[in-house]
């Protein structure tokens, strides 16, 4: 029978054991688009926009199939480092934390391990250059990498931009931290009930109900599980294409 302490000391190497599984980084490759100075990389289907307004700043990547899942994926983070065990090109022990803000889109002309990087089922990231040439040397243009996905850090709360007319609301939800991607969504105004939202593509969530001149309450829940109801973070008086800054922010 083994003593308390051998106990102790056997459920701690478990712990250990389960904690290096758990943080066990994935493998794939990335590449550079966008330029130097990252403008390249502004717009893309995840609906963001102007990059540096939303938050998202100049550390950014498109994800192919494989992580995008249909733009589920928009607004999380991933860590990212080259694997120097299988490359020249990496920067010896540098990593870097990117945003998904862009899908990178399949090229069935090219194999997978030959230009069609973003083929299925491969895990490709085509990072900003300033992203991706803190990990790797720019004469190589294609790195592996081990990933992971990691928490989102934003400054300042989570912001809603409301595009649309009349009874289409179309919202893009940005700036989101903790698990960074949003799971569900719904909207109510001070003369209306709850009405949930609908995904229609990238970050933005839709809504059909007639909210126009009404203060605007969001309930925003992330792929982590967190919900935060956003009260009254609209005013009455709000026009399309408007942004608003909440005063609070998800952290899983």
């Amino acid at each position: 029978m083994e003593t308390p302490k051998s106990l102790a000391v056997s459920l701690a190497v478990v712990a250990l054991l389960a904690t290096a599984a758990a943080v066990v980084a994935d493998k794939g490759t990335a590449t550079f688009y966008g330029g130097g100075d990252a403008t390249g990389t502004m717009g893309g289907s995840c609906g963001y926009g102007n990059l540096y307004a939303t938050g998202y700043g100049r550390y950014t990547a498109a994800l192919s199939s494989a992580l995008y899942n249909n733009g589920w994926s928009c607004g999380q983070c991933y860590n990212i480092m080259c694997d120097s065990q299988s490359s020249r090109w990496c920067r010896q022990g540098a990593s870097v934390t990117v945003t998904a803000t862009n899908f990178c889109p399949p090229n069935y002309a090219l194999p997978a391990n030959s230009g069609g990087w973003c083929n299925p089922p491969r895990a490709h990231f085509d990072m900003s250059q300033p992203a991706w040439e803190t990990i790797g040397i720019y004469q190589g243009g294609i790195i592996p990498v081990n990933f992971q996905r990691v928490s989102c850090v934003r400054q300042g709360g989570v912001r809603f931009t409301i595009k649309g007319f009349n009874y289409y609301e179309l919202v893009l939800i940005t700036n989101v931290g903790g698990s960074g991607s949003v799971a569900s969504a719904w909207v109510k105004g001070s003369n209306t009930n709850q009405v949930p939202m609908s995904r229609n593509w990238g970050a933005n969530w839709q809504s059909l109900a007639g909210i126009a001149g009404q203060a605007l309450t969001f309930g925003v829940t992330t792929s982590g599980g967190q919900t935060i109801i956003f009260q009254n973070v609209v005013p009455s008086n709000w026009q399309f294409g408007t942004t608003f800054a909440s005063n609070e922010q998800f952290t899983y």
